[in-house]
């Protein structure tokens, strides 16, 4: 019997497109900002960035790719009905709710409206334009891997290459002050961590595996080992790709900050430097490489998006993409700030979940899964909850103690229960399988 491989080409076009799929705008924007706050202190604030930018999604990739590919199968021990709920709030919220529209709306801010200006007829017939794209290209998901692993994704590394090396290369001068946040390496550390996190990409991670994971056995490869494999492939290359994106951008924003001395995004930081080193033509390189970094996010969102919803309700993939392009560009003309307001706290409330779903499913093959599975979720949803709560300004739901867990100023005092939990729930599950081993024994 013939098995099908993919060679060293493929598999690298393969980590392009799942680099393509997790760099959205939101990863170009951050990281100048991050690198200006911590100026000196870059080392500590880059660690930090790297460790939940990069490690938390590559680790989504790999739990998938561990079970498979799909969702369904990681939330299976928290029961069906839970894991389809957890399943389509995370859809939902990362797809046609939020992360889609705002794919469109950021390319046209950032993109577009540089040269056309930023009015709502314009917004309308961007968006209109963009999700055709997207639509058409996520009609043929068979294709993204060449479609966006060959053709896109280089030219966007490219882009990207010009603007990072230029960084490196042209530096406006040294390193900017600290911020208070960031005045000691160890604050910088932690606060790098902190933003890392926001980048929203371990939830994304949870559902670009299936994407993956399709690519893979539209390339006709049939063997489930050699799809963990690829799987894995893919997401070191993409987290590599990323880190070094990461990098020479916050080392853009550490070193540029005269420029944009008064900077509040780091959209400004970059139009600032890519003026000062390019002149006009870097309005240019910086709309490409936003255009090119939404468009190929938007299409892996639509891709996953559709093919979960067609296979939960039995309607057709390709009636989904459509009606799902359809649905993001009319929220993405609600404008930008609406739909962070009212996405920020679903996202808040829902991080903590998936980033114990994610840790659960690697520690270790449990021998009573849900009775692990199911408590440690829990306290990760009510905390979830609680933090959701905070976000949408709801202080009064809040009660007080939880404002004084280790890490609770920084959004992460989730993880003290949770991890406690994990731990009498993980000696629990190893007493139980040591003593029925015993028990077996003496049978």
């Amino acid at each position: 019997m013939h098995m099908t491989t993919l060679k060293t080409r493929d598999i690298l076009a393969l980590g392009f497109m799942t680099f393509a799929l997790f760099l959205g705008a939101g990863n170009i924007i951050f990281p100048p900002m991050v690198g200006m706050a911590a100026g000196q202190n870059l080392l500590g604030a880059s660690t930090g960035f790297l460790l939940t930018g990069v490690g938390l999604p590559l680790l989504g990739v790999v739990a998938l790719a561990r079970v498979g590919g799909g969702l369904d199968t990681l939330t299976r021990p928290i029961g069906r009905t839970a894991g389809l709920i957890l399943a389509i709030a995370i859809y939902l919220t990362i797809g046609p709710f939020f992360a889609t529209p705002r794919t469109a709306t950021v390319s046209f801010e950032m993109g577009l409206a540089p040269f056309v200006g930023n009015t709502p007829a314009m917004l309308l017939v961007f968006t209109i334009v963009y999700f055709v794209l997207v639509a058409l290209l996520s009609l043929f998901p068979g294709k993204l891997m060449d479609n966006v692993g060959k053709i896109i994704t280089p030219v966007l590394i490219l882009a990207l290459a010009v603007l990072g090396g230029s960084a490196f290369l042209a530096p406006a001068g040294g390193y900017s002050v600290s911020t208070e946040a960031y005045a000691t390496q160890g604050a910088a550390f932690a606060e790098g961590f902190l933003q890392g996190y926001q980048t929203m990409d371990a939830l994304a991670s949870l559902i670009f595996g299936l994407v993956i994971v399709n690519a893979i056995k539209a390339a006709g490869v049939t063997d489930g080992k050699l799809h963990t494999r690829y799987c894995i492939y893919a997401g070191i290359i993409a987290a590599t790709c990323l880190g070094l994106v990461y990098v020479s951008l916050m080392y853009l924003g550490a070193t540029n900050s005269q420029l944009a001395a008064n900077a509040t995004t780091g959209v400004q930081i970059l139009t600032a430097f890519v003026q000062q080193t390019f002149g006009p033509a870097g309005l240019w390189l910086l709309a490409v490489v936003i255009m090119l970094a939404c468009l190929t996010t938007g299409i892996g969102l639509i891709t996953a998006s559709a093919s979960f919803f067609s296979e939960l309700t039995g309607l057709s993939y390709r009636g989904m993409v459509i009606g799902l392009s359809v649905f993001s560009a009319a929220v993405a003309n609600q404008g930008l700030a609406q739909l962070i307001a009212v996405a920020v706290p679903v996202l808040v409330g829902l991080y903590p979940l998936a980033i114990t779903l994610i840790a659960l499913s690697l520690l270790h093959r449990w021998n009573r899964p849900e009775r692990v599975y199911r408590p440690v979720m829990l306290v990760a949803l009510v905390l979830g909850l609680f933090d959701a709560a905070k976000a949408a300004k709801l202080d009064a739901l809040v009660p007080d103690w939880l404002n004084h867990l280790p890490g609770a100023a920084m959004g992460m005092g989730w993880t003290t229960p949770v991890l406690g939990m994990l731990i009498v729930c993980g000696v629990l599950d190893l007493m139980s399988s040591a003593s029925s081993k015993t028990a077996i024994k003496q049978a």
